[in-house]
């Protein structure tokens, strides 16, 4: 799916994925940046893949690894500096919780920095570090 976010689009595409630019945004991170390719490669692979794309670049990045019955990891949510502080961390976040292959299950995370952004969308903190959100079903329809 493809979602229109101002100038920005948020894609769970895995084709549109620019695997170049999203090891050069993970090599930024405190969490990610001794990965090598070949493992970034093998964890887009085995998860629900989100990027971000402005004039066709891609700027961000996020991905879910789930069992698709219980719960799901956020992971990897990034963000190029030079688009930050546009809102899309917020517009990314609540795309995922919206994916269709994410409702009903328990959501999990870990973060050292952006406690305020997952507050924000009913993860609830377990410790300082680890959050929990249970994603309601999608409603049915009518």
């Amino acid at each position: 799916m493809e979602w229109q976010e101002g100038t920005s689009i948020i894609s769970d595409d895995k084709k549109r994925l620019q695997i170049d630019r999203i090891c050069d945004l993970l090599k930024t991170s405190y969490w990610a940046g001794e990965r090598n390719r070949e493992t970034i490669e093998r964890s887009i692979e085995h998860s629900i893949c989100f990027g971000v794309y402005q004039n066709g670049e891609q700027v961000g990045f996020a991905r879910c690894v789930t069992d698709y019955a219980t719960m799901f990891w956020l992971a990897d949510v990034i963000l190029d500096e030079r688009v930050r502080g546009q809102g899309l961390g917020k517009a990314l976040v609540d795309r995922i919780l919206r994916h269709e292959q994410l409702q009903g299950l328990i959501g999990m995370l870990a973060t050292r920095d952006a406690q305020g952004l997952y507050r924000r969308f009913g993860f609830d903190p377990i410790d300082a570090r680890y959050f929990r959100k249970r994603v309601p079903p999608k409603p049915a329809e009518k």
